[in-house]
């Protein structure tokens, strides 16, 4: 009996260490499902700004955070021209508005608004183009003025947007 339980295990050892050798599993963490393959370059053009309201620095935040989205978590190389993958769009809305108000009356928080206008071309796969917008909103209380939370809240919004242009364009989520 020993020696029947001794093969058994042996045996059970034997084909599990079989089955791992055997099988290759490959994961991603980037983030990105891009077939290198027949995907190897991406261009990304500067967005503009068609927004009533500006604020100067928002456009470079902007297209600076959209490349190097994609510089660091794929392996795609950025061309000026002729694309596998294009990018490209505006910044169309740049707005504040008042988010709620005190007791007294007055505002007490104002939120911040950004909205992005994209083109996506595939060009291994047409299917997957699209024009969409993309929005992100960061709330400040009143009592701080614009130009005290302006960079930090642009930079957090600008965050939020392109990721969710790289999740829509390479990670199809």
């Amino acid at each position: 009996m020993r020696t029947f339980l001794r093969h058994t295990l042996l045996l059970t050892v034997a084909a599990t260490m079989l089955c791992l050798t055997a099988c290759k599993v490959s994961y991603s963490f980037n983030g990105a499902s891009i077939d290198y393959n027949k995907t190897k370059t991406i261009q990304i053009a500067d967005f503009p700004i068609r927004s009533a309201y500006v604020w100067g620095p928002m456009q470079g935040i902007f297209n600076n955070e959209l490349k190097d989205i994609y510089a660091n978590h794929t392996r795609l190389e950025q061309v000026k021209r002729n694309g596998d993958l294009q990018i490209e769009g505006e910044i169309t809305n740049y707005q504040q508005r008042n988010r709620s108000v005190s007791s007294e009356g007055y505002s007490a928080q104002t939120e911040l608004i950004m909205t992005v206008n994209v083109r996506f071309t595939n060009n291994a796969n047409h299917q997957e183009d699209f024009e969409r917008q993309f929005s992100a909103s960061a709330t400040y209380e009143t009592t701080q003025s614009l130009n005290s939370v302006q960079e930090e809240l642009v930079t957090q919004m600008v965050k939020e947007i392109t990721e969710q242009i790289f999740n829509a364009t390479v990670a199809n989520w």
